[in-house]
């Protein structure tokens, strides 16, 4: 009864003073907010030290989320998908020990017993086995894996059989060979898979205007998913510093196929405020949803300056395998129970802040403060110092409903590298319908958390036109940050319909297409989805600003079907169709 009292007590003085309780785990926002490690110190070149990393698996273990990515030094896990927890391991031994630590990694579930394996040419690694990973304990379930393999994973059948698929080539196949449980020595030879089709397919094609500038495209990052007794190959490519990096899915009736590509890639995210979808895994969540998480790319600081994100998926009626990327930066609510993910999980919570005004209390440089409402984690503002009371003030435009923030720093001179411990961002914000009278709405003043990409959802959601970040603290470097995103609902009226919405699509090359519309004077951005069937667009790239969008990811033997909407601070419009023979 006593703390009862208590806690009733301490959320009647919260709520008098305004100051939101934090930490929610109703809903999430991509990027996920880990305590992304440093990328090693040979890989802090000349633009700077930077965080880092790709290649995520996330699977369930035990009742509990578990998540490995490249070089991070350690893994996380969650029990809901929302607060991780980061821990320190020992997969190297010390004649092998590396300061990069393991590269795309490979874990499944065999048996009682959790598997981790690292990328290598050689071989040099052993697998390794844990039945208490949450304790760091593991064990070698065989001193080296012979035959190695880059970009792996492993797959059990529902029969107890054990596959390896592995590559990451712009010349060579995936591959995919059997592997004996006890021995883990491979039955028979390895098998080629899969390779790109970028004649055919346009998001095949490597570079950021998917023109195969430089390289050709590259195809690594398998993953294997079975579902009504098909497998799932699924695949990522074509290069993982454009913003078309995807996973693609080809279907077969085995194991080791034949694999057909799909027409679609399976998760895309080319627009918005942080671009990317590839080289990840699918898994299912407590309740049997399933979900995808992959790579996110910012290549600012170096080409492989990356991070992580997750999304809805599943399986149509048809068996057709999906990946809901829409909205795919905003908040979506986290699982608490079977749900239909062709239904989405998006909150409606709209972004308010978009090319609004700023003001900050200094100016490092070129790094201007309207970078930090531009919707791009390519950009960002930088204070001249990580003081102490260095701010920003974000104006709405006008009084507003605010349910979430999301802070997205930008490691602006960091002097980190690997994984480090005890740092932590501490800062408050305060909300103010006029611009004079403030009042605290988020007290971080005391985080002991390590938090790039900390969302928080707000307890109770406030009104304001004004909201001011103060720092507090800063880890390493200047207080920077690539967008100060502010999520909840206007005023006033859902944006109109769109008009003249026309697709230019030639003989020429028909892996291409010109999208164009008329401008909504209502909205500040647009979602175009798409799909090769009329009431399957399970695909959407969002576009800031323009009324136009280069659509270069066509399968030149299908028509395409697509629909746009217009989208403001309210709400979204209704969609408008068009289709290309």
């Amino acid at each position: 009864m006593m703390n009862k009292l208590k806690l009733a007590a301490l959320s009647a003085l919260m709520a008098a003073g305004g100051i939101q309780a934090q930490n929610s785990t109703r809903t999430y926002c991509n990027p996920i907010n880990l305590d992304y490690g440093y990328a090693p110190a040979y890989q802090n070149l000349s633009n700077g030290n930077h965080r880092a990393t790709a290649d995520p698996v996330m699977l369930m273990y035990k009742g509990d989320y578990y998540l490995f990515s490249t070089n991070q030094t350690g893994y996380w896990w969650s029990t809901d998908l929302a607060n991780w927890n980061f821990v320190r391991h020992s997969f190297l031994t010390p004649e092998t020990q590396k300061e990069e630590d393991i590269c795309a990694p490979a874990a499944w579930v065999m048996g009682d017993s959790l598997y981790v394996f690292g990328s290598t040419y050689t071989s040099d690694f052993p697998i390794w086995r844990s039945s208490d990973p949450k304790a760091g304990k593991w064990e070698k379930a065989t001193e080296r894996l012979e035959i190695g393999g880059w970009d792996p994973a492993f797959f059990v059948d529902d029969d107890g059989r054990l596959y390896m698929y592995n590559g990451s080539s712009n010349v060579y196949p995936i591959f995919g060979v059997e592997i004996d449980t006890k021995t883990f020595k491979p039955i028979g030879d390895r098998k080629p898979m899969l390779l790109c089709d970028d004649e055919r397919f346009g998001w095949h094609r490597f570079g950021e205007y998917l023109d195969n500038t430089f390289l050709d495209p590259f195809i690594e990052g398998a993953w294997m998913t079975k579902h009504n007794g098909k497998y799932y190959l699924q695949w990522g490519g074509p290069g993982t510093e454009f913003s078309h990096y995807a996973d693609g899915v080809t279907v077969g009736d085995s194991p080791l196929g034949h694999f057909e590509h799909q027409p679609l890639p399976l998760s895309i995210k080319a627009g918005g405020f942080i671009r990317g979808a590839g080289h990840g895994s699918t898994f299912q969540d407590k309740w049997g949803n399933y979900w995808h998480v992959a790579t996110m790319a910012v290549s600012v600081k170096n080409n492989f300056e990356r991070r992580i994100g997750f999304w809805p998926a599943g399986f149509d009626a048809d068996d057709q395998m999906y990946c809901n990327t829409a909205f795919g930066d905003y908040p979506h609510y986290l699982p608490d129970g079977k749900e239909n993910h062709l239904e989405s999980r998006f909150t409606g919570w709209m972004l308010l802040n978009y090319n609004k005004p700023v003001t900050v209390s200094s100016t490092l440089g070129g790094y201007h403060a309207n970078y930090l409402v531009d919707e791009s984690v390519k950009t960002y503002w930088s204070a001249k110092s990580g003081d102490k009371g260095e701010w920003i003030v974000s104006d709405l435009g006008e009084v507003s409903t605010v349910n979430a923030i999301q802070i997205n720093y930008a490691d602006q001179d960091a002097e980190f590298a690997g994984h480090p411990e005890g740092i932590c961002h501490q800062y408050v914000i305060y909300a103010s319908n006029d611009g004079k009278r403030w009042k605290k709405i988020v007290d971080k003043s005391r985080n002991d958390k390590d938090v790039p990409h900390d969302y928080v959802e707000l307890a109770t959601p406030v009104r304001a036109r004004y909201l001011k970040m103060e720092n507090i603290h800063m880890p390493s470097g200047k207080f920077a940050l690539s967008g100060f995103r502010v999520f909840g609902k206007g005023n006033g009226e859902k944006p109109d319909k769109v008009e003249n919405f026309i697709i230019l699509r030639t003989p020429k090359d028909r892996r291409n297409a010109w999208l164009k519309w008329k401008a909504v004077d209502n909205a500040y951005a647009y979602n175009i989805y798409y799909g090769v069937e009329k009431d399957k667009l399970y695909n959407c790239v969002m576009v800031y600003g323009s009324t136009e969008y280069y659509f270069k990811v066509m399968d030149k033997l299908s028509p395409y079907y697509f629909a746009i909407e217009a989208i403001n601070e309210n709400g979204t419009s209704e969609w408008v169709r068009a289709m290309s023979e």
